[in-house]
């Protein structure tokens, strides 16, 4: 059965940033505040927020991690410790220059990552081999002047999760910045259903002052890629100027070596674009804040008691279920909670319970089918899974149908103007090449590929022997 259009929604198909910005408003997601850039994130948006920072927190702290805080202001003369890192944030760097009615001695930049504070604190911290390895994570918002903004892809002030960890060798700081893109794989796919590519940043995309990054790229409906997480290798290339040593087995002094690592609200963006339709969002039960909704129609006593044991029951199973008996016509509540994402819809009426029934509609599908009260439990249990599935399966093949495989300049541009999504396609490892792609509607090298193809044995760009083969994307 197909789900109605909901007419205060712009179809996907005709405007597909206006339908975003509509989902947003009409999900109540978030809300423009009078501070030009910065979002009020509003309770369901957070609701989801909160999940996928359980989930994290937990593979986080499975694998040895710690949750700190570090301060939001970060000293000048800190900052630019590390020229290559202060040179690529200067441009979204936020000042403080005054304290009250006083101007400050030395100002003060707003975090837009914390880099420079964990090395400033492992410089005191860290003095011998036995102190190693600190797998340090921090919760926390950050702040980068972007110009142009969009709601959870780009905006002035969000929230993320950063993790900064430093090591005895360089073997042990590697196995950490592949573990960690690891932890995010497994969380993208298993969690939020979304597949992704995963591989190196070019040295033009990497971090700035990282020796190598690795990302997760995931592709959107509209066939735009979204740097999901990334995960960046450091070496000693921070710890030399913030002279973070310590004493090593040999009782030598050594530099540490470090890795950071993040992801951020953006992911609700991406599950937005993945997933949604043009009735709302589509949330994966495993991240929806309520998986299940009973939405009773025309209350009566009987309705009532089947809906309170319908959710106790279902919430003895640990789902997140909740119970609408309000005075609203079924058709608003069953409007409100498809807009909303919920994965499954149980209708329960007069009727249906006289006849020992209710109607369970799955939200990835619209299908419905009549369920027999005693039944309710075992079915929901496995549409859950299902539907999990499905949501994933589908963003898999919609990311296989927008790949693919080009050989020469003219098929990217034909794709990138009619039906953009993921190219592979060879490079010389020439950043001049590397620019003239962005050309092409400001196509960017995505990532290499730990496993590539060989598609020839020529750069796409300028015919010289090629190194690489590379997935290339527009962005968000």
């Amino acid at each position: 059965m197909a789900i109605v259009k909901n007419e205060k929604i712009t179809s996907r198909d005709v405007d597909f940033a206006q339908w975003y910005t509509d989902i947003i408003k009409q999900a109540h997601l978030a809300h423009y505040s009078s501070v030009k850039g910065c979002l009020v994130i509003e309770p369901y948006a957070y609701a989801i927020w909160e999940n996928m920072q359980t989930v994290l927190d937990k593979m986080f702290k499975e694998t040895g991690h710690e949750n700190l805080y570090m301060p939001m202001f970060i000293p000048e003369s800190l900052l630019k410790k590390e020229s290559e890192h202060v040179e690529g944030f200067a441009p979204e760097v936020a000042w403080v220059t005054y304290g009250g009615k006083n101007q400050l001695e030395e100002k003060l930049c707003v975090r837009p990552t914390s880099e420079t504070l964990f090395c400033d604190y492992y410089s005191d911290v860290v003095g011998s081999y036995r102190d190693l390895p600190k797998l340090y994570n921090q919760w926390c918002s950050v702040v980068r002047w972007e110009k142009s903004t969009r709601p959870f892809l780009r905006s002035r002030e969000f929230l993320w999760q950063e993790g900064h960890t430093v090591h005895e060798t360089a073997k042990e700081a590697e196995e950490e910045t592949f573990r960690m893109l690891n932890i995010y794989k497994k969380f993208f796919e298993e969690y939020l259903a979304i597949p992704v590519l995963v591989g190196k940043k070019t040295e033009k995309e990497k971090f700035a002052g990282a020796e190598y990054t690795l990302s997760l790229e995931a592709l959107m409906y509209d066939g735009v890629s979204l740097q999901s997480a990334t995960s960046h290798y450091f070496g000693q290339k921070f710890s030399k100027p913030f002279d973070v040593k310590f004493v090593d087995r040999e009782n030598k002094l050594q530099y540490v070596y470090q890795t950071s690592w993040g992801c951020s609200t953006r992911m609700i963006g991406g599950l937005i674009m993945v997933h949604g339709d043009d009735n709302g969002l589509v949330l994966p039960p495993k991240i929806a804040p309520k998986q299940v909704v009973i939405a009773t129609i025309r209350n009566n006593e009987n309705v009532l008691k089947v809906a309170s044991e319908l959710e106790s029951k279902l919430k003895a199973l640990g789902m997140r279920v909740i119970v609408d008996t309000s005075d609203k016509s079924a058709g608003f509540k069953f409007a409100e909670y498809e807009m909303k994402g919920v994965p499954i819809r149980i209708e329960v009426g007069p009727r249906d319970i006289e006849n020992g029934q209710v109607i369970i509609a799955r939200r990835d599908t619209g299908a419905k089918e009549i369920v027999k009260i005693d039944e309710v439990e075992s079915i929901i249990t496995k549409l859950l899974d299902d539907i999990q599935a499905n949501l994933y399966n589908r963003a898999l093949e919609h990311t296989k149908e927008r790949t693919y495989t080009c050989t020469t300049l003219d098929e990217v541009k034909e794709i990138m103007q009619t039906k953009p999504g993921f190219v592979k396609a060879m490079w010389c490892g020439d950043p001049e090449c590397e620019a003239k792609m962005k050309e092409i509607r400001g196509t960017k090298s995505r990532c290499i590929p730990f496993e590539e193809e060989h598609i020839s044995d020529h750069c796409i760009v300028c015919g010289r022997k090629a190194k690489h083969m590379v997935y290339w994307g527009i962005q968000y």
